[in-house]
């Protein structure tokens, strides 16, 4: 499988993951690296392959996340630089994100889910009427998105190198355009 074809790597995630939910997901973590990508010069499709195909599996193995992705990968054919990648974007495997595509794929996957949260409960419930402020306001609610570490997005924030209000800006303006796509 060729990591660097977009319709491989989607084909994949419909094939290990059924919730419309988690699909979103991916699409918009493929989006904010899309956006990270252009913004540091990097390879674009590369990025958001990888940010599309990060928690492919975790529907199937919810326990054996994301060391599973990373394994079933591999024996697609993935090299180990990209395998990495995946495993590296949560805390489990307790990996050291040294690359630049490492920190930006865990500082965005789940400060996605928390600005698509805070255009959910919205007025007009659109992506489109969500600002940085918007975000931080929900930011302080504990009770708001509980499920999203607020202290996993600061640290990857920190990681990145971007100040939080911007990379919360950054994110805002990586999923307006797919934004009808993610329901919001």
């Amino acid at each position: 499988m060729n990591p660097h074809n977009r319709d491989d790597v989607w084909q994949l995630v419909c094939e290990y993951t059924q919730t419309d939910y988690l699909r979103k997901h991916m699409l918009a973590v493929e989006a904010a690296m899309r956006w990270y990508a252009r913004k540091f010069g990097e390879d674009e499709n590369l990025w958001g392959n990888l940010g599309l195909v990060h928690d492919f599996a975790f529907e199937k193995f919810p326990e054996q996340h994301p060391q599973k992705d990373g394994e079933l990968l591999r024996a697609l054919g993935w090299p180990d630089d990209l395998v990495r990648v995946v495993w590296a974007h949560g805390d489990a495997l307790n990996l050291p994100r040294t690359r630049l595509v490492e920190k930006t794929l865990y500082a965005v996957d789940e400060l996605t889910g928390l600005v698509i949260a805070v255009a959910r409960v919205r007025p007009s419930k659109k992506l489109a009427d969500v600002d940085v402020v918007a975000v931080q306001k929900k930011w302080k609610d504990k009770a708001f998105a509980r499920g999203v570490n607020r202290a996993d997005i600061e640290r990857g924030a920190q990681e990145l190198g971007v100040p939080l209000a911007e990379h919360i800006g950054n994110v805002i303006a990586a999923l307006n355009p797919i934004a009808p796509t993610l329901g919001v």
